[in-house]
């Protein structure tokens, strides 16, 4: 009998699961084992994570469970730590802490991305990222509980601090984030006596000369107008200098008070892509070809953030690090994989985009929709109805819209759940009389 072909999928995200998901329909389970192994045991849908930041959404609603999405997927829950490409082994430690190895016949690396930092002083003490739902979910809580300890205080230069927020990276992630919680903010604000609206400052803060470049000068403006109408300070050709624990100061010298400093400007493979030996490009992705296959091999395959994938036709364009083309770019991959091991015909990877859609909050969006533009209301509509055709499965589309639906009748939840994952400890037992 035959032994089973091993495909190793390295990361649960939009590339690495939908690989796994497309691989169960090309290959027989009778010729091959499929293994994931990912840090969660869930895939993330990252352009709802604003969203769940907010509370718009329900975060568990943003995420799309492993082993209920794949049906014959051996989920493993854990962290890379080595893959040895001429033994094609894999060794991972598992959430309780044991070193595991695995062998493979065929590797699909989509272990994602990083947040990109930079050597600014404080910024990685006093900052935070989001890239994660813990993240988003520390967040939300952390600007709530910052109304309450600004009105507890008497003190106006801790008030300002409190009440002082910063995104850097005017991106798609930090603009929807901006967006977001200025919103949540203002309505939450208003069960504060002693607060108004405009005690609090919102900075969007990059070094580029436009929000959202990607979209074009008319509806970047539109965004910029947007968010300047709602009083969030847009600083362009700026970013930050130093970080202190209360205050931040800008390159530009202006010093602010703010203690919640949000940092979204760019991402960076993850790091074990470097240990790999594969050839990579100037920013770190594993270099492929328009097969996804890494150069000169037939049994490494690698997709998403951490990949540079050619676009057919399109000479000397690499695909961006969006959902959409992930998403896409796992196709290929899987039925070139199964050309590998005899089944199917080679395709290349030809998807240059749908287009381009940003959520302002409020019922505002804007966007490009094959080359149309789009914005206010509509652009808004046509935002969540794309995400709810992409996000995987039927029963998170029916969450995500029922959250959709309730937040658009009744006022946003201001509750802030901070303590919620750190419980008091037990009591001390009481000494009998």
């Amino acid at each position: 009998m035959t032994p089973r072909s091993q495909v190793l999928v390295l990361g649960g995200g939009f590339g690495g699961m939908y690989t796994a998901r497309r691989l169960e329909r090309r290959l027989p389970a009778a010729e091959a084992e499929i293994v994931l192994i990912n840090p969660e045991n869930y895939m993330l849908y990252t352009p709802l994570l604003p969203e769940a930041a907010a509370g718009t959404i329900e975060p568990r609603h943003v995420v799309v469970p492993l082993r209920q999405a794949l049906r014959r997927t051996r989920v493993r829950v854990g962290n890379v730590t080595a893959v040895d490409l001429d033994r094609r082994t894999c060794t991972y430690v598992t959430a309780g802490g044991a070193e595991r190895r695995i062998d493979w016949d065929r590797l699909v690396v989509a272990l994602g991305s990083v947040s990109r930092m930079f050597p600014i002083p404080g910024l990685a003490e006093h900052a935070v990222g989001f890239k994660t739902l813990a993240e988003a979910i520390h967040l939300r809580n952390h600007v709530l509980e910052q109304l309450e300890l600004a009105d507890a205080s008497d003190d106006p230069d801790e008030r300002a601090a409190r009440l002082g927020f910063v995104v850097v990276g005017a991106g798609y992630a930090g603009t929807e984030l901006v967006a977001e919680l200025q919103a949540l903010m203002r309505r939450a604000v208003r069960l504060y006596p002693s607060l108004r609206p405009s005690d609090i400052r919102w900075v969007l803060a990059d070094m580029a000369p436009r929000v959202l470049p990607e979209l074009g000068g008319r509806l970047s403006e539109a965004a910029i107008q947007v968010l300047r109408g709602r009083g969030v300070e847009i600083r362009l050709g700026t970013t930050l200098e130093e970080v202190g624990p209360d205050w931040v100061r800008f390159t530009d010298g202006e010093r602010m008070a703010a203690s919640t400093v949000v940092w979204t400007a760019g991402v960076t493979p993850d790091p074990l892509v470097g240990k790999l030996g594969l050839a990579t490009d100037e920013r770190g992705r594993i270099v492929v070809d328009e097969h996804l296959a890494v150069a000169g091999r037939d049994d490494v395959f690698a997709v998403g953030d951490v990949a540079s994938v050619p676009i057919a036709g399109h000479k000397g364009t690499t695909a961006p690090p969006t959902a959409q083309h992930a998403l896409r770019q796992a196709r290929v991959c899987a039925d070139n994989l199964a050309v590998t091991l005899g089944h199917g015909r080679p395709r290349h990877f030809a998807f240059a985009g749908l287009g381009l859609l940003v959520n302002l909050s409020e019922h505002y969006g804007v966007g490009k929709v094959l080359g149309m533009p789009v914005s206010g209301l509509l652009g808004w509509f046509v935002t969540c109805t794309y995400h709810l055709a992409a996000m995987p499965t039927w029963t998170r589309r029916l969450r995500v819209g029922l959250d959709w639906a309730v937040a658009a009748a009744f006022p946003r939840d201001v509750a802030e759940l901070g303590t919620l994952g750190h419980p008091e400890p037990l009591p001390s037992p009481q000494p009998r009389d």
